[in-house]
């Protein structure tokens, strides 16, 4: 099994969702998160004041998924993520030692 989690853009949330939903990814955790990357944050003026926005508002995704549809996984989220500029976030894949489903006991694949 394997958790893919993608920091993308809080207003490509919804294709995302529609993307993954399209695939029957079942279970899905997000948060939001700030952060920054290359862009290293950004200065705003307001109302004459310049100041600097170091961390920029993301979200974070989080699917379980059995080991032969991550990479349709990470396909989807791209390509439902991706606008094209610099800030549209980074996906990530680690191997999942062991799940189990808190109220029945169930391991691994059957506890997705």
């Amino acid at each position: 099994m394997k958790l893919v989690m993608a920091i993308i853009r809080p207003f490509r949330l919804d294709d995302v969702r529609m993307a993954l939903s399209r695939l029957q990814v079942e279970g899905l955790t997000v948060s939001e998160v700030r952060g920054y990357g290359r862009q290293r944050g950004q200065t705003e003026i307001y109302r004459g004041a310049e100041y600097a926005i170091n961390f920029q508002p993301k979200i974070k995704i989080e699917a379980a998924v059995d080991d032969g549809r991550a990479e349709t996984v990470v396909e989807a989220i791209q390509q439902a993520a991706r606008t094209g500029r610099i800030g549209d976030g980074k996906i990530f894949v680690f191997d999942i030692a062991q799940t189990v489903r808190i109220r029945t006991g169930e391991i691994n694949a059957a506890a997705i």
